[in-house]
């Protein structure tokens, strides 16, 4: 198979790599429903050693840069109360946690959780964090410009391989709220 965006050597239906993804990711994929066909998302094999934004598409190709989101994990707290979400923006942009994060989750500061709290509550390796398989009850915060974007690559769960996805499936995740602005 020929993966939609990119060059890699190994492009395979993410339905057909579920013993290669954590277990919330594969069973997310195993339950997928709704517009996007199943068959659309794509898995490719990656280097973990270059999982990180910047080496990656200096090894995969700069073009990927536009068409490549990240899901970072925010804490918002107000009170003694703390919320986790998610939010997955272009990775030429970053995530404005104190503007728009902070006043959709309602609270009083907001800021990037811990890795140890972002891979224990996900169940997924750090710098591979996705938001397909992300608890449900979780919000799930996502630029309109990711969705506006025809396909794109985004982390496996894992650090070794990535997920290629149309945009819009972004939209129809559980929690998913779609935000201009989210990416400054």
């Amino acid at each position: 198979m020929r993966a939609p965006i990119g060059s890699f050597d190994d492009a395979r239906a993410a339905v057909d790599c579920l013993g290669l993804l954590p277990r919330p990711v594969a069973d997310a994929i195993s339950r997928w429903s709704g517009d996007v066909p199943l068959e659309q998302l794509i898995y490719v094999d990656t280097d973990p050693e270059i999982a990180d934004t910047a080496a990656f598409v200096e090894h995969y190709g700069q073009e990927l840069l536009d068409e490549s989101a990240n899901c970072v994990v925010v804490a918002g707290r107000r009170g003694g109360e703390s919320t986790l979400a998610a939010c997955v923006v272009l990775s030429g942009t970053r995530v404005d946690v104190n503007g728009v994060v902070r006043r959709q989750l309602g609270a009083r500061k907001a800021s990037f959780a811990s890795m140890d709290t972002a891979t224990g509550a996900t169940g997924m390796e750090y710098g591979g964090i996705t938001p397909i398989g992300l608890p449900a009850d979780w919000p799930l915060l996502v630029d309109s410009a990711v969705v506006d974007t025809e396909w794109v690559l985004i982390g496996s769960g894992r650090r070794r391989g990535k997920l290629i996805v149309p945009g819009k499936a972004f939209a129809a995740l559980p929690g998913a709220v779609v935000l201009a602005g989210l990416g400054v």
